[in-house]
């Protein structure tokens, strides 16, 4: 029997499968078997091929206080499947199509979705707080005493099924490998190849820095080196993260500890003959993005932030520095309208043009989940491949 013949006897009931719950802050996942519910009215039921690790996921696994803390849960958003069966009012989707869920919505009908100014989407991103995009707090998860399990980002991926709204769905096109499409729902390909393409509009023959070299570094290097840029100058404390950087489009690197009395940005500055066009900050921490804001050049530098510290801390710039013409500005899904703009990055891969592999570094069974939260934690993976079926 095919799968879509397995997917059609199970269509309008509740499926039993395994998941990876977190049932409390930072301790190790539990392979427990759980139900799916049916998909309700612009939902879609999809069996996950394969799923990845982020660190946003190991953020959330280890938070345990706040409106955001919530247990049982199910981790994971970036993943892809085959779409097993629909609600009501879907169109576009059909069983057996390919898909990448996606935790940024897209609505393609508020003003925001309309509009080419930026990817935010009205109707549905203010709210992260809910299980379901259009049912609030209800679940369409149970554990095996038919206790509610919460969600994660509209997605929740480290299950065999899940259950997506269509707002945060993308049909893709099957020809591109799995593992590498999942690349594209979340850090990786959106975050940093989408800032460097939509947000900053990284222009041929330009100077960039980027600051910490981490995936989502990696991916603006690469971003900018399919924009055409001249010089890609990478920042990081760690040395072993240059000669993988070179896979990226890096042409040059700076170790802040080998800088002596000099500021990173001085250095930079004198690299480039006054700063660089375009500067991204990949950590989270104030002062690098402080520091990566003043490695731009005077008058016409931008400056993107991706990284997002702990506690949401507040950002000091220089007024002048602002008043001489230096911008700066944040990056969400780098910029990405999900359903425009991922099949664009799709077509990148298949043309030979977007190198995704570099980022896979370990492939895993969904049985060793846990074994890619310390390969992460430790700094030895960029991004781990989870197989559902393997």
């Amino acid at each position: 029997m095919d799968k879509t013949s397995s997917f059609s006897i199970q269509k309008g009931k509740p499926i039993r499968c395994k998941a990876a719950l977190c049932r409390k802050a930072g301790e190790a996942l539990v392979m427990e078997e759980i139900q799916v519910d049916p998909p309700q009215a612009y939902e879609v039921r999809i069996k996950i091929i394969c799923t990845s690790l982020c660190h946003t996921d190991v953020t959330f696994w280890k938070l345990d206080s706040g409106p955001l803390a919530r247990f049982p849960r199910i981790l994971g958003h970036e993943s892809v499947g085959l779409v097993e069966s629909i609600g009501e009012h879907v169109d576009g989707f059909k069983q057996g199509d390919v898909v990448l869920p996606v935790f940024h919505p897209n609505c393609e009908e508020c003003k925001d979705c309309k509009s080419s100014k930026s990817n935010w989407c009205a109707r549905y991103a203010n709210d992260s707080i809910s299980n379901t995009r259009r049912y609030g707090m209800a679940s369409r998860f149970k554990d095996s005493t038919g206790e509610d399990i919460h969600h994660f980002l509209f997605v929740s991926s480290f299950s065999e099924y899940t259950v997506v709204d269509i707002a945060h769905l993308v049909k893709i096109s099957p020809d591109i490998p799995v593992q590498k499409a999942a690349l594209l729902s979340c850090g990786v390909s959106t975050a940093g190849v989408g800032a460097a393409w939509k947000v900053a509009n990284v222009e041929e023959g330009s100077t960039v820095a980027v600051f910490g070299l981490g995936a989502v570094g990696l991916a603006v290097a690469e971003g900018a080196r399919l924009r055409g840029a001249a010089k890609i100058i990478g920042v990081d404390l760690n040395p072993d993260k240059f000669e993988l950087g070179k896979k990226f489009g890096f042409t040059d690197f700076v170790n802040p500890t080998l800088c002596g009395e000099k500021k990173v940005s001085e250095v930079i500055k004198e690299m480039t003959g006054g700063g660089v066009d375009y500067s991204f900050e990949c950590v989270g921490l104030p002062s690098i993005l402080s520091e990566a804001f003043i490695s731009t050049r005077t008058g016409s530098g931008k400056t993107v932030m991706l990284g997002m510290g702990k506690h949401a801390a507040p950002i000091s710039l220089g007024s002048f520095d602002l008043l001489s013409g230096r911008t700066i500005c944040g990056s969400l899904f780098g910029g990405l309208k999900s359903k425009l703009d991922i099949p664009v990055l799709v077509d990148h891969y298949l043309k030979k043009e977007l190198n995704l592999d570099s980022f896979i570094t370990h492939e895993l069974k969904f049985q060793e989940i846990n074994k890619a939260f310390e390969l992460l934690e430790e700094g030895k993976s960029l991004r781990c491949i989870i197989w559902m079926d393997k």
